[in-house]
């Protein structure tokens, strides 16, 4: 089978496996704490809910009709925490990611996270350097400019950033495509244990 097509299936069993965690967030709580790999553990905010497990972890922080909906899925104010398996696929063309291009694991056009009638489209960094992930860890911070755009290019229909924070010794990455409010804070007061 073709890295490609296996790429493509192992990105669609992932998407599968999407179902509520055990650490999700309290509404109003102080924070719950989601561990994650090597120690690394975040405290979130009362009402962030945790969806999947391993290597595809979505957590929403606003209005999701779908939660399980996988990646590609939009509409839905969240973002993601990625491990080695989803690293392994997330350049274009499912080449591994490396944070020197945006995490977009796909070949074609994917719907655009703030409105499905639009297509992605990703461009250059704006933004290039380390931000700190708890104490004594740096991850490599990227902002990239993202445009939403009718699908055949010819129109941009809205401009947005898509936010990355890659700690490769970790193999943790994680993708804001809303800006999430307090998700900076969040992950410069991470815990490791």
């Amino acid at each position: 089978m073709p890295k490609t097509a296996l790429a493509a299936a192992g990105l669609a069993a992932a998407v599968t496996l999407l179902i509520p965690a055990t650490a999700s967030a309290s509404a109003g709580g102080s924070g719950t704490p989601l561990r994650l790999r090597d120690g690394l553990t975040l405290s979130l905010p009362g009402g962030w809910k945790v969806y999947g497990k391993g290597d595809w972890i979505r957590v929403v922080t606003g209005s999701c009709p779908k939660p399980g909906s996988g990646y590609a899925g939009s509409e839905c104010d969240s973002f993601w925490i990625l491990g080695p398996k989803a690293i392994e696929l997330g350049d274009e063309v499912f080449e591994p990611y490396t944070a020197e291009r945006p995490f977009y694991p796909a070949t074609d056009v994917q719907p655009c996270p703030h409105d499905r009638r639009w297509g992605e489209r990703l461009g250059a960094a704006r933004v290039k350097g380390l931000r700190q992930v708890g104490p004594g860890h740096k991850a490599y911070y990227r902002e990239w400019k993202a445009t939403c755009v009718t699908y055949d290019g010819a129109e941009v229909r809205s401009r947005w950033i898509q936010r990355e924070w890659y700690l490769p010794r970790t193999k943790v990455l994680v993708v804001d495509q809303w800006n999430t409010p307090g998700l900076a804070g969040v992950l410069k007061r991470a815990t490791w244990r």
